[in-house]
Parts: C-alpha cells; sequence; structure tokens
C-alpha cells in the first residue's frame, strides 16, 4: 500500500494487525490440543479466526475495488495486465515459499525426523490445485496440514479479482457500483441455496469482497453521506465499535444460522472499514502496531511454520513435563505470536520490500 492511500485511510493498518493476530490465537490451541499440550480457547477471542478472515475479505474488496474504480473514472479504463502484475508482485512471492516449504515439511522433512504425519494426497496433487489458484478445493478435498491449510483465503481473493478485473475494465464507471450490488444480492442468495452446495463446500465467500468495493464505490460517489453523517454523530459511532467489539470479544452475534450469521458480516464488516477510514478524532498512530498491520500478510502465512517450530521445541524440551498448563499455554500463543512477527519482519524487509518496489513502479 502507498503512503498517499496510508494518509487517506487512517486505522487500516491496525485493524490488520488485529485480524491477523486473531487469526493466529484460533491456531494455537487446535494445534496443541491435537498433540496432547494444554490447550485453552474457551474465550470467544480465541475461537473468531475465519470471521477475521472474513473481514480481510471486506477489507480487501473495499480496498481494492475502489482502486480499480479510480483508475477507470480516472483514465477511462482499467489496465488489468498491469493489476495482474502489481497483485502477483504484492501476495505469490509469500505464497509460493509457504506451498513449496509445506510442502517439504510434511513430504520430507517430517519422514526425515521420524515424525509421522499422514498425507492423503501427492505433491503433483497440491501443486496442481495450488498453482492453478484452486488452494481452497484443495483444502476441502483433503487435509493437507497446517502450513498448507492458510493458502485456502488467497484462493479465494485472488479467483474474486481474476473476475472483477476483466469485468471492470469493459463496464462503464457509472454502472460498477449497480454490477456490484447486483452480483452481491445474487450470489449470496445462491450461496446458501442447495443446489449451490459446492460454493460453500469450497468457500468461494466472493460477496464479501463485492460488498466492500460496493461500499467503497458509494463512499466515493457521495452516495452514502448519510451514513458517515449518522456514524460521526458521537452515540451512533460508537455503536458501530461496540457492535464490532462485541462481534469479536463475546458470542452474542455469534448464530447458528448461516444464512444470518454471514448476514452480519456483510453488513458489518464494509461499515465498520469505512467508519474506521473516515475517522477523524481515533487515528491509532502507534507505530509497532502499524507496522504489524505492514507484515500482517506475512503474520498470517507464516503463523502455521510458527507454530509448528514452537510446538516442537516445547515436546522436545518436554516443557509440558516440567512447568504448569497455564505457563505451557502461554509460551505457546506468545511464542508463536512472536516467532510469527519476526518471520514476517524478516520476510517484508528481506525478500517483500523488494517486490512491492517493483509493484509500485
Amino acid at each position: 500500500m502507498t503512503t498517499s492511500i496510508k494518509k487517506q485511510l487512517p486505522n487500516i493498518s491496525v485493524l490488520r494487525a488485529f485480524l491477523a493476530i486473531t487469526v493466529v490465537l484460533l491456531h494455537v490451541p487446535l494445534m496443541t490440543k491435537n498433540m496432547g499440550l494444554p490447550s485453552f480457547n474457551d474465550w470467544p477471542i480465541l475461537q473468531k479466526g475465519y470471521n477475521a478472515v472474513w473481514v480481510f475479505f471486506s477489507l480487501s474488496g473495499f480496498l481494492i475495488i475502489n482502486l480499480l474504480y479510480k483508475e477507470k473514472t480516472k483514465n477511462g479504463q482499467v489496465n488489468v495486465l498491469k493489476f495482474y502484475k502489481r497483485r502477483i508482485l504484492r501476495i505469490y512471492p509469500v505464497y509460493y515459499f509457504v506451498l513449496l516449504f509445506g510442502l517439504a515439511y510434511y513430504h520430507f522433512l517430517l519422514p526425515l525426523m521420524g515424525i509421522k504425519f499422514e498425507t492423503n494426497y501427492s505433491v503433483i496433487e497440491a501443486l496442481i490445485w495450488c498453482v492453478g489458484f484452486l488452494p481452497n478445493v484443495f483444502f476441502s478435498l483433503f487435509d493437507p496440514g497446517g502450513i498448507l491449510s492458510v493458502l485456502w483465503s488467497i484462493g479465494i481473493e485472488e479467483q474474486f479479482y481474476l473476475i472483477i478485473a476483466p469485468i471492470s475494465r469493459f463496464i462503464k464507471s457509472e454502472r460498477f457500483k449497480l454490477i456490484l450490488a447486483i452480483f452481491t444480492v445474487i450470489y449470496f442468495t445462491c450461496y446458501f441455496i442447495p443446489e449451490f452446495e459446492f460454493l460453500r463446500r469450497y468457500r468461494f465467500m466472493f460477496f464479501y469482497f463485492s460488498m466492500g468495493g460496493l461500499i467503497a464505490i458509494l463512499n466515493q460517489q457521495g452516495k452514502i453521506n448519510f451514513l458517515i453523517f449518522l456514524f460521526f454523530n458521537r452515540q451512533i459511532k460508537w455503536i458501530l465499535y461496540l457492535l464490532f467489539f462485541v462481534y469479536f470479544f463475546t458470542n452474542i452475534l455469534n448464530f447458528e444460522n448461516e444464512v444470518l450469521k454471514h448476514l452480519v458480516g456483510l453488513i458489518l464488516f464494509p461499515l465498520f472499514i469505512l467508519n474506521i477510514t473516515e475517522e477523524k478524532e481515533i487515528i491509532i498512530s502507534n507505530r509497532f502496531l502499524n507496522y504489524l498491520g505492514e507484515i500482517s500478510y506475512g503474520i498470517y502465512m507464516y503463523h502455521m511454520i510458527a507454530l509448528n517450530l514452537i510446538t516442537f521445541l516445547v515436546m522436545k524440551l518436554e516443557l509440558q513435563s516440567q512447568f504448569s498448563p497455564l505457563f505451557i499455554i502461554l509460551t505457546l500463543n506468545l511464542g508463536t505470536i512472536i516467532v510469527s512477527i519476526v518471520f514476517a519482519h524478516l520476510s517484508f524487509y528481506y525478500v517483500e520490500k523488494k517486490f512491492i518496489n517493483l509493484k509500485q513502479r
């Protein structure tokens, strides 16, 4: 993200950091419990990792579709090839590193260390699905292991942009919002129809992206000024913030009905994103938190590698027999978060920045 966009959209980096850490906190107790180690996930925030990914989807749609719309209105067209080049330079260096590392880890490294891990897929099958933009299908068909499982959401994101970028080239800019609105309503409806069960099985949640983009474009066109006016009424603004807090830190809005569950997110997430990006009073400028947001992609992508490493060390050193369960739980969670941040920092500073500079040029 360029500096100019950062100035226009405050608080986005801190939101990204929160979402990435939330995903980490979901996976730590799930894996450690499977390994027979002490675990704790009774707090609602420790169960909201998938919800955080849905917010990521809304945020991605809000930002990327907004950029496509601005390019369309400014230049009269969208350079689809340049758009794909920018996406490739930002996403795929880390994506392919995690893919290749995960395959090597489960198929070669663990057997070499004498650690049993059953794989129900071949390396060739994994490459076909994951290189072919379908890691979410791969994730649903097989049990690939945690390191590879994180790729599913990246696949969903790239699939949507494979669709929306060419469409944005051929439709008129004034029809952007109409197309997105129609798509969101129809696709959200089809997603829950039994005949389209494969959409849910493979998690093709494109409606989060389109709704995020729709809100961003309506905001650009000044069509939802009344919403911003309401949100910046102090009472209404704090109610929205409270709803987002309640969503993640309690189970009050965690509905069993799948339609209602996603409908809440579909409405709440982009409006919350709109509100914090238009915020004038509460701007979180802490450098560390903003930097965590800047490297949040790496935190998300590397956290399962970090978790495997921390879990291996705890078991190898037999810490669970020497310390209390609380100490082990804190060690596993804090260790995974810290190592994920270190991996993400090294990746961002020494690898990703080079590709980001190319992307910006």
